[in-house]
């Protein structure tokens, strides 16, 4: 029988005045090794940000990182605390000071938190650079003239209002920190179609479409760019399918939005809506947030309910201009009084 040997990665001590320093030598690399003020510290201050006591966290890491300033990890906590509570100024510095101290050169989970600090404050050779360190490919036309990151990532879903009355819309991602709404919100979100938000870059779950790709669900951080075109909502009588399918094409030819949420609605409990589910089929009895439509329609056209089970009162919603929205349903039962009415809009948003 051969034998095998497994040769171990080994921590070599140049001498003792090394190990009474906390100093590790790994392959002739120095390390510092965290004492055990810092590490209680931290362990205390994830806890305080778990509870939402910010303040208290805030003060425990910055004491951690006056500790171990060496470390990039005493930064990155910073990072990332001051991310929670969307202090960017201060995120983009101790994000700095994170990346100043990393040893590997792309890929590391400091850079990503640098680029939404970056975005946020709208320091977009901050951010280019960034997410080019972190390993991803962006483009460079704009650089020179200082404008946003593009890099058009596709479609994504993204939860707004994630500590609140969570709801899953629909998006494209401009850049790896920003998606643009594409689903129109429900008025409980206090979020418009068009708006852009700001959100992280860990996925909460994943939607599986029928034809196969699967998506992911960002959570929200913050609104980045407001909507001025409101929601309102409105009782129609469609009596087809097809009926109603018409005044979503309609409102997508103006260059705005309409969506049955009748049909595009779906409540799901916090665990289901943050697991992998399927975007367009099932019917659930489950709570709390919403799953807007599906991505790759000619509009917002989400989850459609069977031929023989259809009812002629909808309840839609539209996102247009007030000087344009009572034209548009005009028009729309003009085209079909037989079969199309509408009545009780209102702007809830």
């Amino acid at each position: 029988m051969v034998g095998c040997e497994r040769r171990h990665k080994h921590v070599r001590d140049s001498d003792p005045s090394d190990r009474q320093a906390g100093i590790v030598r790994i392959f002739g690399k120095v390390r510092h090794r965290p004492s055990a003020s810092w590490r209680q510290a931290t362990d205390r201050a994830f806890t305080l940000i778990g509870d939402g006591r910010y303040e208290d966290a805030g003060a425990l890491l910055t004491r951690a990182a006056d500790l171990e300033p060496w470390l990039s990890e005493s930064w990155f906590n910073l990072a990332l605390l001051h991310k929670f509570r969307h202090d960017w100024e201060q995120a983009r510095a101790a994000g700095l000071r994170a990346v100043a101290l990393l040893d590997k050169e792309t890929g590391a989970p400091d850079w990503w938190n640098v680029g939404i600090a970056a975005t946020a404050l709208q320091d977009w050779p901050l951010a280019r650079r960034s997410w080019q360190a972190y390993g991803l490919k962006v483009p460079g036309a704009a650089a020179a003239n200082g404008e946003p990151v593009g890099m058009d990532l596709g479609s994504a879903a993204v939860r707004l209002s994630p500590e609140g009355e969570a709801e899953v819309v629909w998006g494209r991602r401009l850049d790896p920190a920003r998606i643009e709404v594409l689903s129109i919100p429900l008025p409980s979100s206090g979020r418009r179609w068009g708006e852009v938000v700001l959100h992280d870059g860990v996925p909460h779950g994943e939607r599986i479409t029928s034809a196969g790709p699967s998506y992911p669900v960002f959570d929200e951080i913050e609104l980045w760019a407001p909507s001025p075109v409101p929601t309102w909502v409105v009782l129609l009588e469609a009596a087809t399918e097809a009926d109603r399918d018409a005044l979503e094409q309609l409102a997508s030819d103006a260059g705005f939005a309409a969506e049955d949420w009748s049909s595009s609605v779906r409540l799901l409990c916090r665990s289901c809506s943050e697991s992998r589910m399927p975007s367009a089929e099932g019917e659930g009895e489950h709570l709390d947030p919403h799953d807007h439509s599906e991505p790759g329609h000619p509009g917002p056209l989400g989850h459609r309910t069977a031929g023989d089970l259809w009812s002629p009162e909808r309840e839609c919603g539209i996102a247009a201009p007030d000087g344009l929205v009572r034209g548009l349903l005009d028009s729309w039962v003009a085209d079909s009084p037989e079969s199309r009415e509408w009545r009780d809009l209102e702007e809830v948003c």
